[in-house]
């Protein structure tokens, strides 16, 4: 039978595609490859979102071409570097058999099989009301977790970033079809499932607004929600202008709903946040987060925050870190500004922060980090935490892995009759700054 091999860099959003490829391959006997080298096709998944993972592609095909001296081995590259530079690829790799973007996903069977006869390049967009969107369960969709999509594309204009310009503009998928995979997932042992998108809060409002009506991002998670054997429910990404008092009210009434939430905001300076296009300021976010604590006090938040934007100054990144402190995110995603080909942002480049500047500003950001996490994770010495198994850890065989509905990572000695996915109760003895340590109640 034939093997594939999926590399995958980026997002939540790029492992979700090539689980869909993974399925719809398997309808033509593919099987999963473990190594690119055991594989007939091998395809790269590739994201822009930062320069770095741009480069891992060029340095994982240098490894794949080459191959293709000694045997018959079809290559790909997908996802976000394809659709924003698929034609300079196509030009630069005539070894590459097919390169295709996001939107591409769901012909993958067709333009495999057309790659035998003829290169493929395929970066098209698909509309509004023509967008489909891939029905198929991941094969590999029988542990824990899984995520399902709700939405692609987004229509926000945010400076810094590429993504409407590699997944077009948002559609929202159908909630039927969202609900009847959160059922699939579920039914194949999984208890724990994050709703993606690019901004999920948005979810219905332009569908709805077309005439084509959707329930809005609060209801489609109280029908998600019901889905008997779900356990915990997430969902990323989310925008702060976008959390209305129906979201709020959700942390309030659904007890599956996760206690943690992943809020980017970027920047704690009003001016830095007009300069993004974020279209919120410092105190909407701090209301925001006022009420949805209020709504569930145990809720926790993290965040993801840029050093050194286009004319950010030391004042301005202060604000962030005293944002930092009167929050408490405990947890991040923080990087130095990575200028994309083709943002607004690129004209802003006069007003460049040095990057020895903006590294030191995220260490100086990171430092916090860890304090404020190192510091909320001792209050949990002495508690009892109810945790979902992941399974035995990758560094101990003598401990397992689980994680709690705040998201919190927590490890604990492994014992006989302890499964994956099983719930177990935990006594947390130590605290660190990623990771909790404990021992079975």
């Amino acid at each position: 039978m034939p093997t594939v091999y999926i590399k995958t860099f980026g997002c939540q959003m790029n492992d979700y595609d090539s689980g869909k490829m993974r399925a719809q391959l398997a309808a033509d006997g593919f099987t999963p490859a473990e190594e690119p080298e055991d594989a007939d096709l091998v395809i790269v998944n590739t994201c822009s979102i930062r320069e770095k993972p741009e480069q891992k592609l060029h340095s994982f095909l240098g490894t794949v071409l080459p191959q293709k001296k000694v045997r018959p081995v079809t290559v790909a590259i997908a996802g976000c570097v394809a659709q924003m530079a698929g034609k300079e690829l196509y030009a630069k790799y005539p070894k590459v058999d097919l390169v295709f973007g996001p939107d591409a996903v769901h012909r993958v069977r067709e333009m495999v099989a057309e790659s035998k006869v003829r290169r493929v390049l395929d970066v098209d967009f698909f509309g509004e009301d023509t967008y489909p969107f891939p029905t198929d369960v991941d094969p590999r969709s029988d542990g824990v977790a899984g995520f399902v999509t709700i939405q692609k594309g987004c229509d926000n204009k945010c400076t810094f970033c590429i993504v409407p310009s590699t997944r077009g503009i948002e559609v929202s998928r159908p909630a039927g079809e969202v609900v009847d995979e959160v059922r699939a997932l579920v039914d194949r042992g999984v208890t724990e499932v994050t709703l993606i998108g690019q901004n999920v809060n948005s979810y219905g409002l332009k569908a709805t607004s077309a005439g084509n009506p959707q329930p809005t991002f609060a209801e489609l998670l109280r029908s998600v929600h019901e889905v008997p054997g779900l356990e915990i429910l997430r969902y990323t990404t989310s925008h702060p202008r976008d959390v209305g008092d129906d979201l709020v009210a959700c942390y309030r009434d659904l007890p599956k709903l996760a206690d943690h939430l992943h809020l980017p905001v970027q920047s704690g300076s009003n001016r830095v946040l007009r300069r993004m296009k974020r279209f919120y300021t410092r105190e909407v976010y701090l209301d925001v987060v006022s009420r949805l604590r209020a709504a569930r006090p145990s809720l926790v938040l993290t965040t993801d925050v840029i050093s050194g934007f286009p004319g950010e100054t030391d004042a301005d990144f202060d604000e962030t870190l005293t944002l930092l402190e009167t929050v408490r995110f405990q947890g991040s995603f923080s990087f130095i500004f990575s200028p994309r080909p083709g943002t607004p942002a690129l004209r802003l480049l006069e007003e460049v922060v040095p990057h020895g500047v903006a590294s030191e500003r995220l260490q100086r950001f990171q430092a916090i980090q860890r304090k404020i996490q190192v510091e909320e994770h001792k209050k949990l010495v002495g508690e009892t935490l109810r945790v979902l198994v992941d399974g035995p850890s990758a560094h101990d065989e003598g401990v397992m892995c689980g994680r709690t509905s705040s998201f919190k990572t927590v490890n604990f000695p492994a014992l006989d009759g302890v499964a994956r996915g099983s719930w177990v109760n935990v006594v947390v003895g130590a605290a660190y700054a990623n990771t909790l340590r404990g021992t079975l109640a």
